[in-house]
């Protein structure tokens, strides 16, 4: 683990810091308008622009592919894959994740409201709402608290009780990014806990329905319907979709894992957020998330999750404010001692990928790091 350069800081520095980032949020909020609701109206254009190319592009080499121009076929159907991809990841990223945290209620938009949104993927906005805007929002990195802690799977901190099984996760991860949407769509089942005896099979079931419901109507609507269009040319169509999902599945994993379990990232036990101040859980989100760098390129396809750190503090404020407020959240960083974790992709995934298979074998916790200084 990289050295971390961060102080513990008094109650009183803690109340300060609290109030600089809550006064920063305030200055931001109070100039939303007409530029923020401009921006996520192109994005959602954006969304469907690519969407209709990608499975036009599918379609043209499905059809003439397997007629007129054999040589057209996957030329066409890739791109069609690859763009159709694309669609997904923005509408994942920066379109829905962001509409249902609602960050453009204040549009009184229907169709951007977080309460409502709907996105594409097979996971329910529900449960989204719930397990992340809520559970890993309010306890991010806590253990027994955030689920998304190696989302029951893997075995990403020290911390985390080692068991055999830990063994296979560096196979487990792969298919995990590659279903990743379905990883996504179970989390709030806890099927775990039903194979443990603690949840009844009727609970399971009732938990289950909306979640089967949804999945249903992607599948159909990406395996079915779409591919069927294509008449007698419809395994192209059909594949180009699995691409599709895929390309979207494990640049979401990418990009979500680069969030919180970089080498820097720290993990927190459920005695950190007795009676926590608001400076204190801005420290919290600080040091237990991950930016990447990369400029604005980076921060549209990562749907602004490239400022985690900016996101976690004000997951309300509209994400194309982050770059601007990232400037003076790094300088109160600066001012107060604190490490603001950012690198490359490259650089960060990288040591994702490391955690991964270091803690797939046993491993002893690292030392605490005390949030707040004694006294």
């Amino acid at each position: 683990m990289a050295k971390i350069n961060s102080r513990p800081l008094s109650a009183e520095e803690l109340d300060r810091f609290g109030e600089e980032l809550d006064a920063l949020r305030a200055r931001t909020l109070a100039t939303r308008g007409q530029d923020d609701a401009n921006y996520i109206r192109k994005v959602a254009a954006g969304v469907r622009w690519l969407g209709l190319s990608g499975r036009v592009l599918l379609m043209a080499g499905a059809i003439l592919g397997g007629t007129l121009l054999p040589v057209l076929l996957w030329p066409l159907c890739i791109l069609g894959a690859v763009v159709l991809g694309l669609s997904k990841i923005l509408e994942n990223m920066e379109l829905g994740h962001n509409v249902m945290h609602g960050q453009y209620d204040w549009m009184g938009d229907p169709a951007l409201q977080g309460r409502t949104y709907e996105w594409d993927i097979v996971g329910t906005s529900d449960n989204w709402r719930k397990t992340h805007n809520y559970s890993h929002h309010t306890w991010t990195n806590v253990r027994g608290m955030d689920d998304d802690i190696g989302y029951g799977l893997l075995r990403i901190f020290p911390e985390q009780r080692w068991k055999p099984y830990y063994l296979i996760q560096p196979a487990v991860a792969v298919v995990f990014a590659v279903l990743f949407e379905w990883g996504v769509a179970m989390q709030d089942l806890r099927i775990g806990h039903w194979v443990k005896g603690k949840m009844t099979g009727s609970t399971l079931w009732k938990l289950s329905v909306p979640v089967i419901r949804k999945a249903g109507k992607q599948m159909l609507k990406d395996y079915v319907i779409f591919p069927l269009l294509a008449g007698p040319f419809f395994l192209p169509v059909l594949l180009g979709n699995v691409v599709a999902n895929v390309i979207r599945n494990i640049w979401t994993y990418t990009i979500i894992f680069c969030g919180h379990f970089t080498a820097d990232a720290e993990v927190f036990p459920k005695e950190c957020v007795e009676n926590e101040s608001r400076g204190h859980w801005y420290l919290r989100q600080l040091r237990g998330s991950s930016n990447l760098t990369g400029g604005w390129w980076m921060d549209l396809w990562s749907g602004n999750l490239s400022r985690q750190i900016e996101h976690h503090f004000y997951p309300d404020v509209p994400a194309n404010r982050y770059a601007a407020m990232a400037v003076e959240v790094r300088e109160i960083c600066a001012r107060y001692g604190q490490h603001y974790n950012t690198g490359s992709l490259p650089k960060q995934f990288g040591t994702v990928i490391w955690r991964i298979l270091r803690h797939a074998f046993p491993s002893k916790p690292a030392p605490v790091r005390p949030l707040m200084a004694a006294g």
